[in-house]
């Protein structure tokens, strides 16, 4: 049913949301995608902005089915298209979603995921209060018991870590199809990486985002139903990729005012950290801490790779003799809680004394 007062050539009210969709041979999730947007109780005006990217399936058909029932209900629908045979990847399809749509915010959903009727409602008010921040939410993660720490941690953040746990290899504190921000703002930031496959275009966007000094805020509720599944964009980026852009962000955002630090964890990851480090910030390293006594017995790590003379020689202690600030290479809540409880033990402030790095 047309919205009153659209007849007779009065103007179209601006667009308050466009939904940002990109879209790679999705039909098999496609009817519930477009469905949850059509069962929005958003009351303003809403368009949903769709960019198939070079889909060779069934989509473009699903969507053109969807356009007529949206419209239907008030909400324009934009349909971009790539039509060579190779799609140009998420970030080329999120962007161009992006600049064909005309919303004051935007609001990013991924084709295989599924959004509770009142997401955009609630993620808009709390939107309008913070213009230069990216407006997360929790996640049911379908099926459920696919990457349950991972969910844990998604929905368990305090709002002070979802700004000091940016460095940690679940990258961004709140994930990318759960994002909603001002239009402004995305454009300040300077949109998303086109590199294509294996880029992680979420979490370079992220960290810009952050280092412009954006900021993160979640809506304590499951807005969004979160799909899990061997073709997701996510498994084609090599763990190396996002290890390299992390130890960068971290030396950038949290070495660089350091003078000094120990590397919580004195075994492969700890010392993976190290090497990783620029020699200015591995020169910054006072010690390995850990609860392993055969690691603490032998006392020291020695860097081999080195072009020192003599290679460098890192003390390895007990944490309770560590001096802080810490880098935290140790996985949470892997160890049924003995980990958090001699970080406890501690009295530490994270973001200031600590950061996690895994």
């Amino acid at each position: 049913m047309a919205e009153p007062g659209r007849a007779g050539g009065s103007p179209e009210p601006p667009v308050q949301v466009s939904i940002i969709l990109p879209v790679h041979n999705s039909e098999c999730w496609l009817d519930e995608c477009l469905k949850s947007v059509w069962e929005q109780d958003f009351k303003g005006a809403m368009e949903l902005s769709i960019f198939n990217d070079a889909s060779k399936d069934g989509s473009a058909e699903i969507i053109e089915k969807w356009k007529i029932k949206l419209e239907e209900v008030g909400i324009s629908v934009i349909i971009g298209t790539n039509n060579s045979s190779q799609p140009r990847g998420v970030g080329f399809a999120k962007n161009q979603a992006v600049m064909q749509s005309s919303g004051t915010y935007l609001c990013f959903l991924d084709s295989d995921d599924v959004m509770m009727p009142q997401r955009v409602r609630l993620q808009h008010q709390v939107a309008i209060q913070h213009p230069n921040s990216i407006i997360g939410c929790q996640v049911r993660r379908e099926p459920l018991d696919s990457t349950e720490r991972y969910t844990r941690w998604i929905n368990n953040l305090t709002q002070e870590q979802l700004l000091t746990q940016v460095f940690t290899s679940h990258g961004p504190t709140v994930i990318m199809p759960t994002w909603f921000c001002s239009r402004e703002w995305f454009f300040h930031v300077g949109r998303f990486d086109e590199g294509g496959k294996g880029v992680p275009e979420d979490l370079l966007f992220f960290y810009e985002h952050l280092q412009k000094g954006g900021g993160v805020f979640r809506v304590n509720q499951c807005l969004l139903l979160y799909r899990y599944h061997p073709q997701a964009a996510t498994h084609s980026v090599l763990e190396e990729t996002i290890w390299n852009h992390r130890v960068r962000f971290l030396e950038d955002r949290v070495l660089s005012s350091w003078t000094s630090f120990t590397i919580w964890n004195a075994g492969k990851q700890g010392k993976k950290l190290y090497r990783s480090l620029s020699p200015a910030n591995q020169k910054k390293v006072t010690a390995f801490c850990d609860v392993d006594e055969k690691k603490i017995t032998k006392g020291f790590y020695t860097y081999e790779e080195s072009e020192e003379r003599p290679k460098p020689k890192i003390p390895v202690c007990h944490f309770r003799d560590a001096t802080p600030p810490f880098v935290i290479c140790v996985k949470l809540d892997l160890t049924g809680g003995a980990f958090e409880t001699n970080l406890g033990m501690l009295n530490l402030k994270e973001g200031m004394d600590y950061y996690h790095f895994n």
